[in-house]
């Protein structure tokens, strides 16, 4: 079953690539993301690997592991809450 896992704590340097290369060795995967901002171009510190096997032994390995420099942070991902269902986001929370 594939797993998609967060990855935090990722240096600028970090490309899309060089994150992939890094999980490879853990499992098969299919993808691997290293956000970036939408004005800069320039990574958040943060990305996402989806594994279609593997997964849970990455998180266990690669937590903690150096990635270009800097410690990295490795957990299951987590479902986006919904941004509608937020009152800051919603529609009327700006009604005075």
């Amino acid at each position: 079953m594939s797993m998609k896992l967060f990855v935090g704590g990722l240096a600028w340097a970090t490309t899309d690539d060089s994150l992939r290369e890094a999980f490879e060795a853990h499992g098969t995967v299919t993808e691997a993301k290293v956000i970036l901002e939408r004005d800069t171009g320039r990574s958040r510190g943060f990305g996402f690997v989806t594994m279609a096997d593997g997964g849970e032994d990455a998180v266990a390995k690669m937590d903690g592991q150096d990635l270009d420099g800097r410690a990295i942070r490795v957990n299951e991902a987590q479902d986006r809450p919904d941004r509608k269902s937020t009152r800051l986001n919603s529609s009327h929370a700006l009604d005075l």
